[in-house]
């Protein structure tokens, strides 16, 4: 017999959030080589205004300015002809070791300073990549580290680090891009940092296998493994949690119907508070060893019941495509 989830409630009643009218910044900041670059792109495509390589001390002066344009446009807005920034839009700026006057202890106060006006949002993003990544990275372009000086890449590497870790420990949100590509990446930007257009707050469901590495920005994790694992079944390996067959699979787990309502009751009781507070975006992860199964089944669960419950969530499945291999999945029980 197949175990059935107990039935749904509705969530509580939730006043809409008042729209926030402070100035958003973020600061996008991290080691040389983890994809600062790529992440400031990526703002800049979803409406932010963007500038790199900025003078950090001199943020107050740009924030406080009239008419902040230097630096700030985008090149389509400079053919136009456009010499003025939209100055609602959210400002992203970038800076690193190699920004003049660098100096985190200072950069920190500032930040601390700037953070108690009411008129201000201030985000620390800081990307951060494995040293071995980073010194695949500067050899596979050739690049010379630049605190490296005569020395190999993996002493810049590591003085560096050296020297941002206040930033690190002090940042809001921090990313590890040693296994994104650039289009990860890219895509982990644009879940996380959407700007605000006063639509109802963004539900992301996500799934993904824990031996191809962590998501990024999760609000909430979910481990599957603990449920029996269809791909010790030859039937069902090549199919995934889309399948009806690997769903009953899952179903048929006695911790599943339990586990799963539970999951699920905890997501309605909290949401509707996010809403009131608020809070733009909310990315709920469940994972599994490989990503193709049972952590994409109990996902598209998920997303189907937040949907009769009302919200609208995104569905994303990051290694539904990956190819099932046994060295992956390790263990025959799981």
């Amino acid at each position: 017999m197949v175990a059935e989830s107990p039935p749904l409630s509705p969530p509580p009643a939730a006043a809409e959030p008042k729209p926030d009218e402070r100035q958003r910044v973020l600061l996008v900041t991290g080691v040389l080589g983890a994809g600062k670059t790529t992440a400031l792109h990526a703002l800049e495509d979803l409406g932010w205004e963007v500038i790199d390589n900025f003078p950090i001390r001199l943020l107050e002066r740009l924030i406080d300015s009239p008419d902040r344009t230097v630096g700030l446009q985008s090149s389509d807005d400079r053919a136009a002809g456009d010499d003025r920034a939209d100055l609602h839009a959210p400002l992203a700026i970038g800076f690193d070791s190699r920004t003049r006057g660098f100096n985190p202890h200072l950069i920190i106060e500032l930040v601390k300073r700037l953070s108690l006006r009411d008129d201000l949002q201030i985000t620390t993003l800081y990307l951060d990549c494995s040293a071995e990544e980073l010194q695949r990275r500067y050899n596979e372009t050739r690049r010379r580290h630049p605190l490296a000086a005569d020395m190999p890449v993996s002493a810049g590497i590591a003085a560096e680090r050296d020297l941002m870790e206040p930033l690190r420990r002090w940042a809001d949100i921090v990313v590890n891009t040693t296994a994104f590509s650039s289009n990860l990446l890219s895509h982990a930007i644009r879940e996380q940092f959407t700007p605000d257009q006063g639509q109802a707050m963004t539900v992301t469901v996500t799934s993904f296998g824990f031996a191809r590495g962590m998501p990024p920005v999760a609000d909430y994790i979910f481990d599957m493994r603990f449920l029996d694992n269809p791909h010790w079944d030859p039937q069902l390996r090549p199919q995934t949690g889309r399948d009806p067959e690997v769903g009953a699979f899952v179903r048929r787990d006695p911790a599943f119907a339990d586990a799963f309502a539970r999951i699920r009751d905890l997501l309605l009781t909290v949401l509707p508070r996010f809403r009131v507070q608020g809070k733009a975006y909310v990315t709920i992860a469940f994972g599994c060893t490989g990503g193709r199964h049972r952590s994409v089944f109990v996902a598209e669960e998920i997303a189907l019941a937040l949907r009769e419950a009302g919200f609208s969530p995104t569905l994303l499945h990051r290694n539904l495509a990956s190819r099932a291999a046994d060295l992956v999945e390790g263990g025959a029980t799981r």
